[in-house]
């Protein structure tokens, strides 16, 4: 596989942490404990120990149901901003080094791809609840299955 294409999933693997932030992290040690991405021998194999993706996969769905809720933050404020970027640098190194790539520019192409995830993401519910006046909760949904079904199109790829 070619570096660039690593690079573009891993990208692509922080956008959708940009979404919803611990979707992609979930689908990442999903994919490493089902043996898609190979991350033995580096820093980042407690991504496939079971106990990280039954911990992490919990934190997903309970995430996914926090953010229908009326007082969860905006994903743009520097908290949950700030975790979406983490998440991002985490799984588009996890890419990186299943597909035979250095870290650094793996956590640079994911932190780059959790931003525009996060901005875009907001922007796009944002526009459709006000431009089509429908309930928020519908475009979240939708954007639920965009952020699992956009995870496992990527993670896929190996």
């Amino acid at each position: 596989m070619s570096s660039s294409l690593i690079l573009a999933l891993a990208f692509a693997i922080g956008v959708m942490a940009g979404l919803r932030t611990l979707t992609a992290p979930a689908v990442v040690c999903w994919a490493a404990h089902l043996g898609w991405i190979n991350l033995h021998g580096s820093h980042l194999v407690f991504l496939d120990a079971t106990v990280t993706v039954v911990i992490v996969t919990l934190l997903a769905i309970f995430e996914l149901v926090n953010d229908k809720l009326p007082a969860t933050p905006n994903r743009t404020t520097p908290g949950p901003l700030g975790a979406r970027i983490v998440m991002g640098a985490l799984c588009g190194a996890a890419l990186a080094v299943g597909g035979g790539q250095g870290v650094p520019l793996g956590a640079i192409a994911g932190i780059v791809g959790a931003v525009v995830g996060a901005f875009g993401g907001y922007q796009a519910r944002h526009q459709i609840v006000t431009q089509l006046k429908v309930k928020d909760l519908g475009v979240a949904l939708v954007e639920d299955l965009i952020a699992i079904g956009g995870a496992l199109l990527v993670v896929t790829r190996f």
